[in-house]
């Protein structure tokens, strides 16, 4: 199961006490404070991973506690400081701070829906890079022992500090995919037939709406210079998704951060489609989903140029419209390659050297 958004509660550890104690030896009856310090107390850490893919391990586990550090002893012996535990989340995670008032309910922990206020939350990290990390809560203070309270008038000080209290809070993790170009368009449309003709990611494919149920990625390469770049792929969005019909503005968030979006119609209006609507819903869905995903640059791909009355269909669609319009048959394979050069040559595109 694929979980792209998750509350979790994060539980620093708390610092030792510092230690009460005075040097007692037989050749030193009256010797002066030993009180060791004690230890600093854990951190709650998280590292942008890219071999993690989703937050399905938080879901489960939704509540982080880092040890608590050790106490001091006599004879200057300083508690042990706690282990910080560092939790690995995918690259693209944002995190959002829940203020103390708002309850369970509204936010439940493992929840996969986000409340649609989170647009209120303030951001405290978002990681977009890989090796990224961010220190979520962080670990008490060890408290000092008597020894550091000694002085020229008080040679048996009775004071010591206690542990400091490790932070404590409530996150909510959002997991946002980083790509370049996002396909955006109906179920059945051919997103995921061709994710899998243009780059090496394998999504299931099948003759029924809704095939995908989570975001895929693929990394395209072009076969003359190669250049790359990711390609996203999310639920098919169907009309009123913004309302939360179906299931694609649920993954729309996954493709906010893409630099363009790639249209995907059904040109030849299989299932009784039209494209020139199909094509007006989608934009319309975007826009009301908002967060600038209408203001994308984007391009349209004519799909299933295969099938008999996609031709006339395509000529009628381009009346009057100046947008770039690829045709072809991710099925069959037609036009696949002039695709991928088209996409690599629409901005800066790293290149690879060869092997």
């Amino acid at each position: 199961m694929f979980v792209d958004c998750v509350v979790i509660s994060a539980m620093a550890g708390d610092g030792g006490n510092g230690c009460l104690s005075f040097r007692r030896e037989s050749y030193a009856p009256r010797g002066g404070p030993d009180g060791g310090d004690g230890g600093k107390g854990g951190d709650i850490v998280l590292e942008a991973d890219r071999n993690v893919s989703d937050l399905s391990h938080l879901k489960f586990a939704p509540i982080v506690k880092a040890k608590h550090g050790g106490h001091g002893r006599g004879g200057n012996k300083h508690g042990r400081n706690a282990l910080d535990v560092v939790v690995k989340v995918p690259v693209g995670t944002v995190i959002y701070r829940l203020p103390e008032f708002l309850e369970k309910a509204e936010f439940p922990r493992g929840s996969r829906r986000p409340d649609p206020g989170r647009d209120a939350l303030p951001v405290v990290a978002d990681l977009v890079e890989e090796s990224a990390i961010f220190r979520l809560c962080r670990g008490g203070r060890g408290g000092r022992g008597n020894d550091h309270f000694k002085s020229p008038t008080n040679r048996t000080p009775m004071e010591f500090e206690t542990g400091g209290e490790g932070e404590k809070g409530t996150f909510f993790l959002e997991l946002k995919t980083m790509a370049d170009f996002g396909l955006v368009g109906f179920p059945n449309a051919g997103k995921s037939t061709l994710l899998r003709a243009i780059s090496s990611a394998r999504p299931k494919v099948a003759a029924y709406p809704f095939t995908t149920l989570g975001p895929n990625l693929g990394t395209v390469e072009t076969g003359t210079d190669w250049r790359k770049y990711t390609v996203a792929d999310v639920p098919g969005l169907v009309e009123g998704a913004h309302r939360g019909i179906g299931l694609g503005h649920e993954f729309l968030r996954h493709i906010e951060r893409c630099r363009a979006l790639i249209f995907v119609l059904d040109m030849a209006g299989s299932e009784g489609r039209d494209p020139a609507e199909d094509f007006r819903q989608l934009r319309e869905e975007l826009k009301k989903h908002g967060r600038g995903l209408d203001q994308k640059d984007f391009l349209v791909v004519a799909n299933k140029m295969d099938l008999p009355a996609a031709a006339s269909r395509l000529k009628a669609f381009k009346r009057g419209r100046r947008w770039r319009i690829i045709p072809i048959s991710a099925m069959a394979g037609d036009g696949i390659e002039g695709l991928k050069q088209e996409l690599a040559d629409w901005g800066p595109v790293p290149r690879r050297n060869p092997k």
